[in-house]
């Protein structure tokens, strides 16, 4: 299919049947904003929902096609997955149909605090009852409490699923969109803790299932011993890799976090 590159604002024209537009897609970056600025938080964001007319026609776009696949998916997800893919009806289409597979595996209804009360008592995992600087909800993952084995992997990732959606609910409720995931590393050991097929299905959720729920990563005090267990991880995430920071203990409080709201583990 042929690209045509979009009108600008002043000079709207019509597209030519079957060209699709062509979207400049910035570059993924991950720069840590200054103290004082928390009106921009750093991460990955999601393009703007503006009502324009050709979003309302790429809206109706994708409706139609989920409808005629069976699927009769809420406006408010159609909306997210059109801006995580700037628009474009095909991709959105085809990452938003990914999704809905997936959750036929893991269907949300299913995944309550009791089906995975066991391993949560790990404390392994949790959702931060407050959010950071930025207002965004955290999850944070005790990765030492987290070994290889202790239990089935799809516990594991229902766990994960579970934990995600109670945090992107609460983003939602407080009149926000995304999360950041923390991820202490204190204590991490090898092979114990590196549990690379878990990490796999934690990196294709973060970015695949939940798209642009994950506004960045924090990998927190990482010993040396991580780093050929980064070494694995970082190419599974390819671009998104950008959305990952290494922190320490004392930027986590400074940067992220204001005393009354850091998560009990760095205090």
């Amino acid at each position: 299919m042929q690209h045509c590159r979009a009108p600008s604002s002043k000079h709207c024209h019509r597209l030519a049947p079957g060209c699709k537009p062509f979207v400049s897609r910035p570059r993924l970056t991950c720069k840590a904003a200054a103290p004082s600025d928390l009106s921009s938080p750093p991460g990955l964001k999601a393009e703007p929902w503006r009502g324009t007319p050709d979003q309302v026609q790429a809206l109706e776009a994708l409706r139609r096609r989920m409808e005629s696949k069976g699927q009769n998916v809420d406006e408010s997800t159609l909306q997210w997955y059109l801006r995580d893919r700037y628009f474009d009806v095909e991709e959105a289409d085809q990452k938003l149909s990914k999704m809905l597979h997936f959750r036929k595996a893991f269907p949300s209804e299913r995944i309550t605090r009791e089906s995975v009360a066991r391993e949560y008592a790990s404390g392994k995992a949790y959702v931060h009852s407050a959010t950071d600087k930025y207002g965004r909800p955290a999850i944070v993952i005790r990765t030492k409490l987290h070994a290889v084995g202790d239990y089935p992997i799809d516990d594991s990732k229902r766990l994960c699923i579970h934990l995600i959606d109670g945090a992107v609910a609460q983003a939602v409720a407080g009149g926000g969109e995304q999360i950041v995931g923390i991820f202490d590393l204190r204590g991490f050991e090898v092979p114990r803790n590196a549990d690379f097929a878990f990490a796999a299905f934690m990196v294709e959720a973060f970015f695949e299932y939940y798209p642009r729920r994950v506004a960045q990563v924090l990998l927190v005090d990482a010993p040396w011993v991580f780093q050929p267990a980064w070494a694995v991880i970082k190419p599974l995430m390819r671009k998104y890799a950008a959305l990952v920071r290494f922190v320490s203990t004392e930027e986590l409080r400074r940067e992220f976090f204001t005393p009354g709201t850091l998560p009990p583990d760095f205090k």
